[in-house]
């Protein structure tokens, strides 16, 4: 009876395994085979490519970019979310809820849709941002926004910020629900300001939360394509100001057929977002998990 019961485990198993050996796990190994080949052979080339990669000057200022854009996402996410997080959760306002809603709304939205949406309303002849600005008397000349680099990566990381910061304050909020409303009483009990309650309770206590919200931003800015894609068609303009790494990867994948490089490009992706999540977590992580008593 127990080994049947054990063959059928396995039976519901196999659509599950089946999917993954062939949609997951091969094209992961083959992307390893691949970078240790030549370009348009399967000779073995060694770590080459591996070689090449290390001085490659633009996988180095795709990583640059990425960095860029996800710190100016990131940040104002952060202090967004968490603000609005702690009002929707401790003030009891009315109609949070439908809040909650209207800021995640842009979640639902693809990104290239997105990206389409911006590069339109962007367009420094034809855009409706630059004519309400000439109207509102703002400015006295239309801006091409996408002509200059700093601009055009503040760009991507405003609408990477809109996108995901509704996401991020429902995932804080969540954490800070998990605080025991006795623990604020006692805090007011004992004459704490609503800025101290904030950074001497809250904070400390969704530290786990915070952690979780910043680590998943990190795997997903530094895989950032579809927004610098959709504005500028995949080749990072201006003055490659917006070719991120996964940018990087497709035009060397897919635009220039050059597989076994852009396979090595891929797992160097992978080892950025390894070795920066491996750091995050050491640095994030500890302060919430010391036990009583162990020396700060």
């Amino acid at each position: 009876m127990k080994a049947r019961t054990h063959r059928y485990g396995y039976l519901f198993m196999a659509p599950f395994l089946l999917t993954f050996l062939l949609f997951q796990a091969y094209p992961i190994l083959y992307t390893l085979y691949l970078s240790f080949t030549k370009y348009k052979s399967d000779t073995f080339a060694g770590f080459a490519n591996y070689q090449h990669l290390f001085g490659d000057k633009t996988f180095w200022l795709s990583m640059s970019n990425t960095w860029a854009i996800w710190l100016g996402c990131i940040v104002p996410q952060i202090i967004f979310a968490l603000l609005l997080a702690v009002i929707l959760s401790q003030y009891k306002l009315r109609g949070a809820g439908f809040f909650r809603t209207v800021f995640y709304l842009p979640n639902l939205v693809t990104a290239a849709s997105v990206g389409i949406l911006f590069s339109v309303l962007m367009d420094w002849q034809t855009g409706a941002v630059n004519k309400l600005l000439l109207q509102a008397g703002f400015i006295r000349e239309p801006i091409n926004w996408m002509g200059i680099p700093a601009l055009a990566q503040g760009l991507v990381s405003l609408i990477q910020w809109w996108m995901w910061f509704g996401y991020s304050t429902i995932i804080i909020t969540a954490g800070v629900k998990t605080i025991s409303g006795d623990v604020i009483e006692a805090a007011i009990v004992d004459g704490a300001n609503s800025m101290q309650r904030f950074f001497h309770i809250t904070l400390p206590l969704i530290q786990p939360t915070m952690v979780y919200v910043i680590v998943t931003s990190l795997i997903g800015g530094m895989q950032i394509f579809d927004i610098p894609m959709a504005l500028t068609g995949g080749d990072g303009k201006p003055q490659k100001a917006l070719m991120t790494m996964t940018l990087y990867l497709y035009n060397t994948a897919f635009k220039n057929r050059n597989y076994a490089y852009g396979a090595t490009v891929s797992y160097g992706i992978f080892a950025v977002i390894l070795v920066f999540t491996l750091v995050f977590f050491r640095v994030l992580a500890p302060a919430g998990g010391r036990r009583d008593g162990e020396r700060v």
